[in-house]
């Protein structure tokens, strides 16, 4: 009986680290499940609006954020979510071509990062690029406007443009569908929509 002490002095110390690990294991599950997926597979700390929708038809622009509209194709509102993720970063020349999470987006980095979001193209590619990408012509949910020196998109009805805005340039939206840098642009769309 002469191990029953030192056992006895041993057992609060295990209870203690089996407790510490439990309470571990409890956080990282919490954890895990707070971080949000986002294109790339980047994560955001932007709380997202539940479903959130518009009337069929044209996306609504409320305090920032284009809502998608309610008949959109999934891969239109997936285009529109990963565009809202990053709404409020600053213009970087070359920004969002090195990597999809940067810390701020030049034009064609900015439509880049939108189209990846609905899976649509995997790398990001320059303005001069766009030009050439997709089918031509204007999309029924998504047109890219491109030339050598720009790109933005109009994506179901609301231009996603790095220029023009009053408070700054960088990834914004805008309710009106007209460039605010000078063309001519070539009209490009993904095939189906």
């Amino acid at each position: 009986m002469t191990n029953a002490p030192g056992a006895a002095r041993k057992a609060p110390a295990l209870c203690i680290s089996i407790a510490l690990l439990a309470m571990l294991a409890i956080a990282m599950t919490f954890a895990a499940s707070a971080v949000a997926e986002t294109p790339g597979g980047v994560s955001s700390t932007t709380p997202e609006v539940e479903n959130p929708t518009a009337p069929p038809g044209k996306a609504l622009l409320v305090n920032g954020r284009a809502v998608p509209p309610a008949n959109a194709p999934a891969a239109v509102k997936k285009v529109i979510a990963a565009a809202n993720k990053i709404r409020t970063k600053p213009y970087i020349y070359g920004g969002g071509h090195g990597r999809w999470w940067d810390a701020g987006y030049d034009c064609s980095g900015a439509v880049s990062f939108a189209l990846h979001g609905g899976s649509l193209i995997d790398t990001p590619m320059p303005s001069g690029s766009l030009e050439g990408w997709g089918s031509g012509g204007k999309g029924r949910w998504i047109t890219v406007y491109a030339n050598g020196g720009h790109a933005y998109a109009v994506i179901a009805g609301l231009r996603w443009d790095t220029a023009g805005n009053t408070s700054g340039t960088g990834p914004r939206w805008h309710k009106s569908l007209r460039a605010a840098a000078t063309g001519p642009f070539i009209a490009r769309h993904p095939t189906g929509y």
